[in-house]
């Protein structure tokens, strides 16, 4: 072993500046802790998800710099400078409900709701970038994520009515304009 390498304190903790639901903050974390264990027990932010650890089950889905990554996955000091788009921040940018949210609600698209916050997120991240997606890149947005309950016929409506209710909120946005 090098001496460097034995030098280094795997317990050592660092600051790392990073935005997480809009407001800019800095984590003093060590170098070895995942993004999914400082949501969860260092900042009280429990509609992330812990289940598999091994990024498999999509329930600790987090939008990193606008992109969906399992959190149980991503160390900490990765998002340094990053954004970071919880489900508590989705529905704090939506000033309640978000639409894909309510979309959810509204299609039955849970059942035990475990893996619902890791499916909006993922649905959230594919209609942020593309507005109208195919059924192949909605089904390749969601792939990441496993639901144990429910058929994903719910899911699957309400990815549909999300995706309406955007364009609505659009045409009568341009319209106004």
């Amino acid at each position: 072993m090098k001496d460097s390498a034995k030098s280094m304190s795997p317990l050592t903790a660092s600051s790392i500046p990073c935005t997480i639901n809009g407001q800019e903050v800095s984590l003093n974390v060590p170098p070895a802790k995942r993004l999914l264990h400082v949501l969860r027990d260092d900042l009280a932010m429990t509609g992330t998800k812990r289940s598999c650890d091994i990024g498999r089950c999509g329930a600790c889905m987090v939008m990193v710099g606008g992109v969906p990554v399992n959190s149980c996955l991503t160390m900490a000091y990765q998002c340094s400078g990053k954004s970071i788009t919880t489900i508590e921040g989705v529905s704090a940018a939506a000033g309640g409900i978000d639409p894909i949210q309510r979309a959810f609600l509204e299609e039955g698209g849970f059942q035990c709701g475990y893996c619902t916050p890791g499916m909006i997120i993922s649905v959230k991240a594919l209609l942020d970038h593309t507005p109208d997606p195919t059924p192949l890149e909605i089904e390749e947005a969601l792939s990441g994520n496993i639901c144990r309950c429910t058929g994903y016929g719910g899911i699957k409506r309400a990815v549909q009515k999300a995706i309406e209710w955007r364009k609505e909120a659009y045409e009568s946005e341009s319209i106004g304009d």
